[in-house]
């Protein structure tokens, strides 16, 4: 069987950020990270692109043209592209509630903007060629579920403003699907706010370890598929379950993290407890990662969707030295050439 050359794949920076900073877990530099993704081989493929955060002390939201040239610069001589990036949306860096005061969704509007000149840039410097901006809600579920419909309408209007702010750069806007994020914390309401939100250029983003536990309904028990005492060894139940949860979200998904998770949550430094990662041949991982994507990037027909251009590895809140280790991009690049494999296209 020839290789499949689509989706193209790409690991992720801001494991080296997030989670990061606090008690023994320094951040990992950009250029460490991107040189574990450059130096990831297995039989003869690679990692082709990386996806950043913008957020010191990585990508500056801030960042000058200089810094552009030098950040392109970096990529480009690791043969590596630029896909989607992801906009510090939160009060700690800068931003704001997309359901808070006036100010607050303001300064959630203006990193949007920043970002999308960022993005914009790095397409004009030959290094983008495809990916979208990445936005969540920056508020969490407890303060969401005190008026679920006003935060809903307030986290819309909010949201609208930044799709008109992105279409000024002829960018598309991608909400993060996980439990942490409140009025995105469950399949039922996040579907419900993209189509509030009535935008052309928003959708979804999902990571299959998040996503695992809006099945479970972490956060949001009345949205649950799985019941409580689900039993993981009936592989059918999840897949059906993984079947209902995608066709309700799979056409709105146009950015797509490839991931393991064993079923529960963590937290790290300030990150609130989300989806646990794990490396994919965790012996407690649930999903079968290369059939689990396939809910993801085939329809209910079985036909590729071909939505989006690359794929990307998250391995958000590794220890550190887990991932300074090549042999964890080794096995991880591996998960990902099957994931295409099985769901991918040449063009």
């Amino acid at each position: 069987m020839a290789a499949n050359t689509y989706p193209k794949l790409h690991n992720a920076a801001w494991p080296g950020v997030v989670g990061k900073g606090e008690g023994d877990e320094p951040i990992i530099d950009l250029d460490t990270m991107l040189d574990l993704t450059a130096g990831a081989e297995v039989n003869g493929a690679r990692f082709e692109g990386i996806d950043l955060f913008l957020c010191d002390p990585h990508v500056s939201i801030d960042s000058s043209d200089s810094d552009l040239e030098g950040l392109a610069e970096k990529v480009r001589s690791r043969n590596l592209v630029i896909g989607s990036l992801v906009a510090p949306v939160w009060e700690p860096v800068g931003g704001g509630s997309a359901m808070g005061t006036p100010e607050e969704r303001e300064l959630f509007v203006t990193q949007v903007r920043k970002a999308c000149k960022i993005a914009k840039a790095l397409k004009e410097l030959g290094v983008r060629p495809y990916g979208v901006v990445r936005i969540d809600s920056a508020a969490d579920p407890e303060t969401w579920a005190q008026d679920p419909a006003a935060n809903t309408d307030l986290i819309a209007e909010t949201f609208r403003k930044a799709c008109d702010v992105a279409a000024e750069y002829d960018e598309s806007l991608a909400a993060e699907g996980e439990i942490c994020w409140g009025g995105m914390h469950n399949w039922r309401d996040v579907a419900h706010l993209l189509e509030r939100v009535d935008r052309p250029n928003i959708g979804f983003q999902a990571d299959m370890a998040h996503t695992l536990l809006y099945l479970m309904g972490y956060n949001a028990p009345e949205h649950s598929i799985l019941p409580a005492d689900f039993d993981w060894q009936d592989p059918e139940a999840m897949r059906e379950g993984l079947r209902t949860l995608t066709n309700v979200l799979r056409p709105w998904t146009i950015d797509f993290h490839v991931a393991q998770n064993d079923a529960t949550v963590h937290g790290s430094g300030s990150h609130d407890k989300t989806g646990r990662h794990c490396l994919p041949n965790d012996p407690g991982g649930k999903l079968d990662i290369a059939r689990d994507a396939g809910y993801w990037l085939r329809d209910e027909n079985g036909d590729l969707t071909k939505a989006f251009k690359h794929i990307c590895w998250d391995g958000c809140m590794f220890p550190n030295d887990v991932m300074t280790d090549p042999k964890t991009w080794n096995e991880i690049l591996s998960a990902m050439v099957a994931v295409r494999q099985a769901h991918g296209w040449t063009e």
